[in-house]
């Protein structure tokens, strides 16, 4: 059966850190795959997250499985941390949480759910967007389509472009937003853009998709969720796959949720109990001590305390990287206007590198930067910044 099987090609993102891997540049600089780092270069542990630790190990008296949705505590925090106080819900709704292994484990089990009960059902992500995003629902049996999303010649949101594809999304149909943070891109709706599209989603009887993964990494907890909580008040149903590994930096503990937001109690609970079997057949419970992190954080004042310090600095650094990449690019001569890459949000920038260029940087300067042009702005440093941007310089320059 294996005698003529072909190798797979390299993960489109996972795959570039593989070769920088192999690199013997001692100058190589990787800002390919979606990890902070700090302004060493390295990939921190939380001082919230030691404590939480140091606290469940003095504590823990078994290592049983956990129920097949997770721990009904870590999921209650969760709504909150999401949805907001009382989950900005009216007394008839409900949402349901169940406990995944991160977010891209909450969007298989979407993904999984969704064929089972509408296989008819076509996912509409943006163009561009994460790059496995179409595998995960290909994978899972279901097709997909792109609406528009970026406007490559003015660096910012098409707007007005996505509302018109939008509009003529058939009912029925569930469509993948980002919450925050574009992946790719970097370029979120504003608060009165939200609405908009909220209105229309509701309006065509489609199904919204929430990716939100960097809640916190934008302009703050709260004001990173308006875009989930303005399609909560406009949309009677609503899937929301959250990812933990970037704002508690529990990157390999592997914590995301999958939440159901439904019109009524027993309708949520109901599709929670297909969640489950989706669950089951694929990884049975998930992994217990992420959860438990973050659980005890959110749980305890003082550790929320320090825990959202330590997130607030990560989003600052970023922002300040956002603000030394655009004035170390014009101080290399650049002429290109760059002010977009401050007015982004989140780990990424979209940077315009065309791909023959995003090749140079990887021959001649062992910079490693996604195919599509992504540059993750979190492994910027102040270190690698003049040698970074001048090499990026010299590509635009086309010396």
């Amino acid at each position: 059966m294996f005698e003529q099987v072909p190798v797979a090609p390299p993960d489109a993102i996972l795959g570039i850190t593989e070769a920088f891997n192999k690199d013997p540049n001692p100058a190589k600089v990787n800002l390919s795959v979606g990890v902070y780092k700090d302004e060493s270069g390295k990939t921190p542990v939380l001082a919230a997250v030691k404590t939480a630790e140091e606290r469940i190990l003095g504590s823990e008296g078994s290592k049983n499985y956990a129920p097949i949705e997770g721990d009904r505590s870590f999921a209650a925090l969760m709504q909150e941390l999401v949805l907001g106080p009382a989950a900005g819900r009216g007394p008839a709704r409900a949402a349901a949480t169940a406990h995944t292994p991160g977010g891209t484990g909450a969007l298989r089990v979407a993904a999984d759910t969704l064929r089972k009960l509408h296989p008819a059902a076509t996912v509409w992500v943006s163009d561009p967007t994460w790059p496995n995003h179409p595998q995960i629902f290909q994978a899972a049996g279901l097709a997909v389509k792109a609406y528009p999303y970026f406007d490559a010649a003015r660096n910012t949101l098409a707007f007005d472009a996505m509302l018109a594809a939008l509009d003529a999304v058939p009912a029925g149909d569930v469509v993948l937003l980002h919450g925050c943070c574009h992946n790719p891109t970097g370029i979120d709706p504003t608060v009165e853009q939200w609405e908009a599209i909220a209105a229309v989603v509701a309006r065509k009887g489609l199904l919204p998709l929430v990716d939100f993964a960097y809640q916190g990494f934008g302009d703050g907890l709260d004001e990173d969720a308006r875009g989930v909580r303005t399609l909560l008040r406009a949309c009677p149903e609503l899937l929301i796959c959250s990812s933990l590994s970037k704002n508690f930096g529990l990157y390999n503990e592997r914590v995301g949720t999958l939440t159901v937001v439904a019109a009524l109690p027993d309708q949520a609970a109901a599709v929670l109990s297909q969640v489950k079997t989706a669950i089951r057949a694929n990884y049975s419970n998930p992994p217990a001590h992420g959860a438990a992190i973050v659980t005890t954080i959110l749980s305890d004042p003082d550790l929320r305390a320090q825990w959202e310090t330590e997130l607030a600095g990560m989003r600052q650094r970023i922002n300040g990287m956002r603000r030394l990449f655009a004035e170390t690019l014009a101080a290399k001569g650049v002429r290109r206007d760059m002010s977009f890459i401050v007015s982004q949000r989140g780990m990424f920038s979209f940077s315009g590198l065309s791909k023959d260029q995003v090749e140079a940087l990887r021959r001649d300067s062992g910079v490693y930067i996604v195919g599509n042009g992504r540059i993750n702005v979190a492994g910027m440093t102040r270190a690698n910044m003049d040698a970074l941007c001048g090499a990026i310089a010299k590509v635009l320059q086309g010396q």
